[in-house]
């Protein structure tokens, strides 16, 4: 298991990408949490400052799959850097004016939001060029949602340190200035220089135009639910039994849970094709969540929430295979982004709903809300099973933008299982 990972890491420019995108996305990671402690470090009540951070998450919502789309038109450094400068000087605008004058507050947010750089879709756009096996880009794909479960478990305890050394405005910019290093290490690496998509039908749905997309989106709104509700989920049972770090114990199990399952899932090649095994991960998702109804003691909750989060990693590992396999020609980028955002709604969703249903009914019923979301995620899989048939894989084609490497080389389309010229839109001209 660690050789399979270690070769792949020993790969040209395998392990600075990772890191640079880990690093770059770091601001996004802790967003939510750093501009909760800064507004309330400025006076600004709790509602307040969930309203400034849910201004970033609509901003982010928004910019995501418009950045990705850029990118796939402009390439990677064209799009990316600029986008997170001017994300990081929103942020850094935040922290230097505050919380008056409020507009001005709203509008960084709004801006920092609508620049985040789509960095985790742009690496899993890079991957199939660096690591020309698909055995380790599945594996690729596996070790860097692995590595988002250790940054969204670090990054917290980053903004902590740094507020407690220095202050929750420096926190804001160091996080940030991060992120622009991470962004830079990334769009200057040749891969990222060299890589272009392939050329796109002229569509203003651009990814979404495929039915296969559509239906992972709508899966994964879902799983997204699942997600956000157990952290309220958490903090409520916490409530219940002493208070105190129990809530971080659940979410931090969960945390476990993933890396386990996506160390595990990414170390070798599984049978049947990637849309069955979809399928089937999420059943085992939606069953994992079921046992927290049961509401044990505190070593028992742990117990179940570490299981529980097991085939998370796997899922979002084995969906991204799919959708590099389904998102129309020239959209890879966009398409990652357009999954990325529809889970980060989802979660926002089940963190929204969770609360109410569990002060007006008990807690046992917001720990019903994820097995309940995840049998849906399921259903409309499986419900839509049509749209996800296996892909076959394409003709050999020459990638552009590829150096040679002692002459000429063909390779498969570095993100395009969907080769075929999509029916009813005219080739050669740009979304």
């Amino acid at each position: 298991m660690a050789a399979g990972y270690g070769d792949l890491l020993r790969t040209r420019h395998a392990a600075r990408l990772l890191t640079g995108t880990l690093l770059g996305r770091l601001p996004n990671a802790i967003a939510s949490l750093s501009v909760v402690l800064f507004a309330r470090a400025e006076g600004g009540s709790y509602a307040l400052a969930g309203a400034l951070s849910a201004v970033y998450g609509v901003g982010n919502a928004i910019g995501q799959p418009a950045l990705g789309r850029a990118v796939d038109r402009l390439g990677q450094p064209r799009v990316m850097l600029p986008a997170a400068v001017v994300s990081a000087l929103a942020m850094a605008v935040f922290a230097l004016v505050g919380l008056h004058p409020l507009p001005v507050a709203y509008a960084a947010m709004l801006v920092a939001g609508l620049f985040t750089p789509p960095l985790e879709g742009g690496l899993r756009a890079l991957w199939p060029s660096v690591l020309k096996r698909e055995d380790q880009v599945h594996a690729a794909y596996a070790l860097d949602a692995v590595a988002q479960e250790v940054m969204f478990a670090v990054g917290p305890l980053m903004v902590t340190l740094l507020v407690a050394v220095w202050s929750e405005a420096a926190a804001l910019l160091v996080i940030n200035l991060i992120g622009v290093v991470g962004a830079l290490s990334v769009v200057v690496s040749p891969p990222s220089r060299q890589w272009r998509s392939e050329p796109r039908e002229a569509h203003w749905l651009g990814a979404l135009r495929s039915p296969g997309m559509l239906v992972l989106i709508s899966s994964f709104l879902f799983i997204g639910i699942a997600l956000g509700s157990i952290a309220v989920a958490a903090v409520a049972y916490a409530d219940e039994h002493g208070g105190g770090m129990v809530s971080s114990y659940l979410l931090s199990a969960l945390g476990v849970g993933a890396l386990i399952g996506g160390v595990v899932y990414g170390a070798r090649q599984w049978p049947g094709s990637p849309e069955g095994r979809l399928r089937l991960l999420t059943a085992a998702l939606a069953v994992g969540y079921l046992p927290l109804v049961l509401l044990p003691g505190v070593a028992g909750m742990t117990a179940l929430a570490l299981l529980a989060g097991v085939f998370l990693a796997p899922t979002l590992a084995c969906a991204f295979v799919v959708v590099d396999r389904h998102a129309p020609r020239g959209t890879v980028t966009e398409a990652f982004s357009w999954l990325v955002t529809t889970f980060v709604v989802g979660s926002a969703i089940g963190t929204g709903i969770a609360g109410p249903i569990i002060e007006g009914t008990a807690l046992v019923a917001g720990f019903t809300v994820p097995g309940a979301a995840g049998a849906v995620a399921l259903l409309v899989l499986v419900a839509a099973g049509r749209f996800l048939r296996p892909v076959p894989a394409p003709a050999s084609v020459p990638v552009a933008g590829a150096e040679p490497r002692g002459g000429t080389r063909d390779t498969t389309a570095e993100n395009d299982r969907n080769g075929a010229v999509e029916p009813g839109f005219r080739t050669g001209r740009q979304a």
